[in-house]
């Protein structure tokens, strides 16, 4: 099962998908921005980034993973195992691993996980169908041969003279002058200063709201909007669906031989009930995980039974 398509999906959603065993996929929103530059134009986005501290089970990738396959949450969980199996081993043995749509992951000199974010897709679902764009360059030598054009004219034209025409003004309105010129020098004064204590009081709040912020991001703690409805579990002892293959026989005394042969060298060896074919099977153990089980099954194979293989059934 591919899990990568299911993670891709919940980060459309939620603001943190945890693989268990693996870590979490964090998202902080990124307002639009504009590159001076290169003239370019970019929408607000999902910008996501990786804790690898943050591995314990929340349940909310295997519940998704359970309702879009109509299966147990038991084979989900079981199916991130194996995934998570698969990255590990990629990365060991390549040093390089990527998740379609989400990044890459790789490791440094350090031998540290180093995770390169994708950025082929925006989650932000408010962003829909937005997309960056460069505008072309705005030309001005135009409006500036009109300016001096319109310049040059005015030079041309005779100088007209305005002469005022003298009325007694009354006493009234000098004293209406002298009040407004007063509040023009006043609000000349004082309306810089409340600008001042304006900013002062945004700087100090924007201040509060940063540091608020990154407190939520170190104490990795979500608000989800649309949570889905609290699954109760019953805890139950677990199923052991992964079974070691050490043979199938016509005669049920062959099979009771080589039960009590693994017994002895220390195997948890099981024998089952006569399948449909007539055979009578043995195992060498069961897992109730598959990376348990791939695990154990190499060992044997390296070791006693090159031809073990894995059988993947509800006993």
């Amino acid at each position: 099962m591919n899990i990568e398509s299911y993670i891709s999906q919940l980060l459309y959603r939620y603001q943190c998908v945890t693989v268990p065993g693996f870590g979490a996929f964090l998202t902080e929103i990124e307002s639009a921005q504009l590159i001076e530059n290169s003239h370019s134009f970019f929408p607000p986005k999902k910008v996501i980034s990786f804790n690898a501290h943050l591995k314990n089970n929340d349940g909310l990738l295997a519940n998704h993973i359970a309702q879009a396959e109509k299966t147990s949450y038991e084979y989900a969980v079981s199916a991130i195992q194996y995934e998570v199996f698969n990255w590990k081993k990629a990365l060991q043995e390549t040093g390089y691993f990527a998740i379609k749509n989400v990044g890459n992951f790789s490791l440094n000199a350090d031998h540290n996980l180093v995770f390169t974010p994708s950025e082929q897709t925006n989650y932000l679902t408010s962003s829909f169908g937005l997309s960056a764009f460069v505008s072309p360059v705005v030309k001005r030598e135009i409006f500036e041969e009109k300016i001096e054009a319109l310049e040059e004219n005015i030079e041309e034209n005779e100088v007209i003279k305005l002469i005022p025409e003298r009325r007694r003004a009354s006493v009234y309105l000098k004293y209406a002058a002298v009040f407004v010129l007063g509040l023009g020098i006043a609000g000349a004064v004082g309306y810089p200063a409340y600008q001042d204590h304006i900013a002062q009081e945004t700087i100090m709040v924007e201040k509060s709201v940063q540091k608020q912020v990154q407190n939520k991001i170190q104490e990795a703690t979500f608000f989800i909007e649309n949570p889905i409805p609290a699954v109760t579990l019953t805890v139950k002892e677990s199923k052991m669906s992964y079974h070691i293959m050490a043979g199938a026989f016509r005669e049920e005394k062959n099979a009771e031989k080589v039960f009590q042969k693994l017994s002895d060298q220390g195997y948890k060896a099981r024998r089952i009930p006569q399948n449909k074919y007539g055979l009578y099977p043995v195992l060498y153990g069961s897992y109730a995980t598959f990376a348990e089980a791939e695990k154990a099954k190499q060992e044997i194979r390296n070791t006693v039974n090159p031809d073990a293989w894995i059988l993947i059934e509800s006993l």
